[in-house]
């Protein structure tokens, strides 16, 4: 009987289960993508294009770029969706490096941003887990500005000066940051941004 068994099951035509696909990331539509890396281009900002790609359960890039040239180093930035870096290109040009020059009087040298795209829940906020948008590569993280004079402006260290050049520096671009990104958070939101800025993408009209 074992043997009759046996041979039964080597017999079976059955197809083995498949496993269930993992549902895809929402992201912007191919014809956004190549929209927004256009008006990239229009601008002088150099890019390259990396693929779409699924990283973990509510992570991945769909529509992303790596910034190479936006006329100011910034450092530790890799995969940003392109309306994210959009966003971010046209506040550096328009607002930081006006904003050093004309209240700090020296101009932008390098931007010192803490990354974009990071594979991670939301830190410092109350209620259920759930994927931050550095997950998604919608969101960067930014720590301070290094001035062409030698200054070094943190967030950390600067946010709440009592110096006011540095605080009218800060008021003006973190009113700029909230009329060009859907959440921005700064040291006024938690603990957990006292040393950076959270500029995301998104449709949230959240700033603190």
């Amino acid at each position: 009987m074992l043997v009759l068994a046996l041979l039964a099951a080597y017999g079976r035509t059955e197809r083995p289960a498949q496993p269930t696909p993992s549902r895809p990331l929402v992201g912007p539509s191919v014809r956004e993508t190549a929209q927004c890396l256009a008006d990239l281009r229009e601008i002088g900002v150099a890019y390259r294009v990396l693929p779409d790609k699924e990283t973990g359960p509510g992570c991945g890039l769909v529509g992303t770029a790596q910034l190479v040239e936006i006329g100011v180093p910034v450092n530790n930035l890799t995969a940003v969706r392109c309306g994210e870096a959009r966003a971010f290109v046209g506040w550096i040009r328009n607002a930081v490096a006006p904003a050093a020059y004309q209240i700090l009087g020296s101009e932008l040298a390098r931007v010192d941003s803490m990354g974009s795209y990071a594979c991670r829940n939301t830190v410092g906020t109350a209620g259920p887990a759930r994927r931050s948008g550095h997950a998604i590569a919608n969101a960067i993280d930014v720590g301070g500005f290094v001035l062409k004079d030698g200054r070094r402006i943190s967030v950390l260290t600067d946010y709440r000066s009592v110096d006011p050049q540095v605080a009218a520096f800060w008021r003006a671009i973190h009113t700029s940051a909230c009329k060009r990104f859907g959440t921005v958070l700064s040291p006024d939101y938690n603990a957990a941004h006292q040393n950076h800025l959270h500029l995301e993408d998104d449709s949230a009209n959240f700033c603190r």
